[in-house]
């Protein structure tokens, strides 16, 4: 049957009103912080001007969103992803360079940042992929097509930079793969080799600013696998040692797991391993400065760890109830970096105190409530995987900014939607809400 089918007037016109007004709630704190964090800059104006633009086109987006069939997206999923590389081949052809990325289209009246978009037409292709494959999603095969489905996205997002879409996405796909029923152990292979190949860039990181580490036997070693090819082998011939006396060791105990099982482990340390030194490779110094910040912040008060170390103070000083809109000291005399975009949490704190830090929290938390309730609801699988998706990337937004804000996940210059400035994001985000809505609002059949 035809996804354009006319779907009956009752369930055609509702709409979820908790997630609307956990949204519109959402958007208006977050346009009082925005203005309030720039009311001191001299550029304040196009701040606003260009926030303002953007808040009706997003609207207009949620609109749209909700309005259009959500299953149309499965059925015409191979023109999303074409849209989705067109886009991200034509930012790096035509793009703006700033900040250190080609990631931006600039635009007579504002610029616009191809990613924001790309990842939720990533979720709906990811969707539909894992839609078509029933219950095949638990063969291996399927999450090495998926691989080479997402490989080129990644790719083309990492020739820009854009780091933090990447990490914004990626477990947003691993909700997705795990609603979708995909293989525990899978899916814990994945996280291992991003474990390894975080730890080892952390501990290489260090080693890096604490170049006096390495006179000890352990900090050597650390840096020789980094830097020496012998190194690297003999670590590499531990690793099958010991997946092999795993194996060894689960078998006399009478603990029969498939050998594969062992094999691919092994095989995500390692890779796990030569992931981590092609980032500590690639590495510039301001990402190796977030990695300092998040391990001793206050090792570096008046360098790495100033931007944490005043968001925090400013984020205390506003106690229960807070300062007041507009009445935000630290904020205000620029104490606070980044303060209407990264940090925008550290203004709201400030001047709503704990309750508008809790009354922020809540809303979202309502949000993904619904999206939870919304996927239960769903008519289809694709719908309820859509769902799935969503709620996997607002929850990162929200860990992410939280705790960056508490010192507890490194400043990875992630906005957290309809509070932090940014156009591109908040357009991406509302439509993504509207997709929402379609879900719920197609969730009876005709």
């Amino acid at each position: 049957m035809s996804v354009f089918r006319t779907m009956p007037n009752a369930a055609r016109s509702r709409v979820d009103s908790m997630l609307l007004y956990a949204m519109l709630g959402l958007l208006l704190l977050g346009t009082l912080c925005i203005m309030s964090a720039v009311n001191s800059l001299a550029w304040s104006n196009a701040i606003v001007r260009t926030h303002l633009i953007a808040l009706p086109l997003g609207l207009a987006c949620f609109a749209f969103g909700w309005s259009f069939n959500y299953q149309i997206y499965n059925e015409q999923w191979k023109y999303v992803y074409g849209f989705i590389l067109l886009l991200l081949v034509g930012v790096l052809v035509f793009g703006s360079y700033q900040r250190g990325s080609r990631s931006w289209f600039v635009l007579p009246f504002f610029s616009m940042q191809p990613s924001e978009i790309c990842r939720v037409c990533t979720l709906l292709v990811a969707a539909a992929f894992l839609d078509r494959c029933g219950r095949r999603v638990q063969d291996p095969s399927t999450l090495f097509w998926m691989g080479i489905l997402l490989v080129p996205i990644f790719g083309l997002i990492m020739l820009q930079p854009d780091f933090s879409s990447v990490v914004v996405t990626l477990p947003a796909i691993v909700v997705l793969l795990y609603c979708a029923g995909a293989h525990l152990f899978y899916l814990c292979l994945g996280c291992v080799l991003g474990g390894v190949a975080g730890f080892f860039t952390i501990v290489w990181t260090y080693i890096y600013l604490h170049p006096e580490v390495t006179e000890t036997f352990l900090g050597q070693t650390f840096y020789q696998l980094a830097h020496n090819g012998w190194y690297m082998a003999g670590f590499s011939l531990l690793v099958a040692l010991a997946g092999y006396g795993t194996w060894w060791l689960c078998k006399q105990l009478r603990v029969f797991l498939p050998s594969v099982y062992f094999v691919l482990m092994t095989l995500a340390v390692l890779a796990g391993l030569f992931g981590g030194i092609v980032v500590e490779n690639h590495m510039k110094p301001h990402q190796r400065k977030r990695i300092e910040t998040f391990l001793a912040p206050t090792s570096d008060p008046q360098g790495a760890g100033y931007n944490v170390l005043q968001a925090q103070i400013a984020m205390g000083s506003g106690g229960v109830l807070g300062k007041g809109l507009f009445s935000g000291s630290q904020s205000r005399l620029g104490f606070v970096p980044e303060k209407h975009t990264d940090f925008i949490l550290a203004v709201a704190g400030e001047e709503l105190g704990l309750w508008g830090m809790f009354l922020v929290l809540g809303l979202y938390v309502l949000i993904l409530w619904r999206a939870v309730v919304i996927g239960y609801m769903a008519s289809d699988r694709y719908g309820y995987l859509v769902c799935s998706g969503i709620f996997g990337m607002f929850l990162t937004y929200m860990l992410v900014n939280f705790g960056m804000l508490l010192g507890i996940v490194p400043v990875a210059g992630i906005p957290l939607p309809f509070i932090s400035y940014g156009g591109s994001n908040l357009v991406a985000s509302l439509w993504a809400l509207g997709i929402l809505q379609s879900v719920y609002a197609r969730r009876i059949r005709a």
